[in-house]
């Protein structure tokens, strides 16, 4: 894909961008990515070296180190279990999160700031595939909610300071379900895709017969790699944008059923035994399929199938053992 008819300011090789979250699943393919183009200057911080939560050390970080580029990819995130089970975490630090470095951000001399809303923010009932103008139509699925409605806020502080600010520094972007190396392989906490690379794993390599797996298998998700989801952002750093473009979904353009994942999952790490499903578990939205024309407009396309994607993700997986 290429970005020179997307141009609006140029993006010189050593810019100073901050990838906040870069040992993430989203962060670390923006970090491949951004080398591979040979940007070097790219400033990255560890958890432990700058907690984003922390309004005053976010404000000295920016304040010392002036970043040109910022791409918000750090947060508190997880699959359904985990947003049943700590919802006050999830809206309580994306919302500090958000607030700390797209405040310091705006104070700074910033060119441009990616922030990554997600896919829950759309109303539960939402005709699919879901187009950008449907955002705050209605009442998020409830499993996610505390989540979606942190993400919401941040996508429109993006809006509320570009309008009050009459420029687009700040580019709201919404991805589907993203999946790739460094993602959460936990069965409880992790989104669907790991969770199910994970547990079909395990269940090959007991010897397991059979496996139950959460819901029904019925809802349809839609899945982007991260090496796909990178190339976008990357793209938009420069990219010339009218405010009412904004946000932008980012999606792959095509969805499948659970069941039918977890039987391509199956196959890929080679579990032969039965899978069945625990419908007294909650589902989650029937369906989620983004309506990606905005960005597709501009000349970005997906590169990565699902299946070589899911293979190359296991890969990863067999090559980067999780302790237990």
């Amino acid at each position: 894909m290429s970005c020179t008819n997307l141009v609006d300011f140029d993006l010189e090789r050593n810019s100073k961008i901050y990838v906040a979250g870069h040992s993430g699943l989203i962060g670390s393919a923006l970090v491949r990515r951004l080398k591979s183009e040979g940007f070097e200057n790219l400033l990255l911080r560890q958890r432990w070296e700058l907690d984003l939560c922390d309004q005053h050390p976010v404000t000295a970080f920016f304040e010392a180190e002036s970043p040109d580029y910022v791409i918000l990819a750090a947060g508190r995130v997880g699959g359904i279990v985990a947003n049943d089970r700590f919802p006050g975490d999830f809206i309580a630090q994306n919302l500090a999160i958000q607030l700390n470095v797209m405040t310091a951000a705006r104070h700074s001399s910033v060119k441009r700031l990616i922030f990554l809303g997600s896919s829950c923010m759309y109303p539960a009932s939402t005709p699919q595939p879901m187009h950008e103008s449907q955002l705050l139509s209605g009442r998020p699925e409830q499993t996610s909610i505390a989540y979606a409605l942190a993400k919401l806020a941040g996508v429109q502080m993006c809006l509320a300071f570009n309008q009050q600010e009459r420029q687009t520094r700040f580019v709201p972007i919404i991805p589907n379900s993203v999946y790739g190396p460094f993602d959460n392989l936990d069965s409880e906490s992790g989104h669907v895709l790991a969770s199910l690379v994970r547990r079909l794993h395990d269940a090959k390599e007991n010897g397991q017969q059979s496996i139950t797996l959460w819901g029904s298998g019925e809802p349809r998700r839609e899945f982007i790699h991260s090496d796909d989801l990178a190339s976008a952002i990357v793209c938009l750093l420069n990219a010339k944008l009218r405010s009412d473009c904004l946000p932008l979904n980012i999606g792959s353009g095509n969805d499948i059923s659970i069941k039918e994942l977890a039987a391509v999952v199956a196959e890929i790490v080679g579990y032969e035994g039965v899978v069945t499903w625990d419908v007294s578990k909650p589902d989650g939205a029937l369906r989620k399929l983004l309506d990606s024309g905005r960005i597709r407009s501009m000349g970005w396309s997906p590169g990565v199938s699902l299946r070589h994607g899911i293979a190359n993700f296991y890969d990863w997986f067999l090559a980067n053992p999780v302790k237990t």
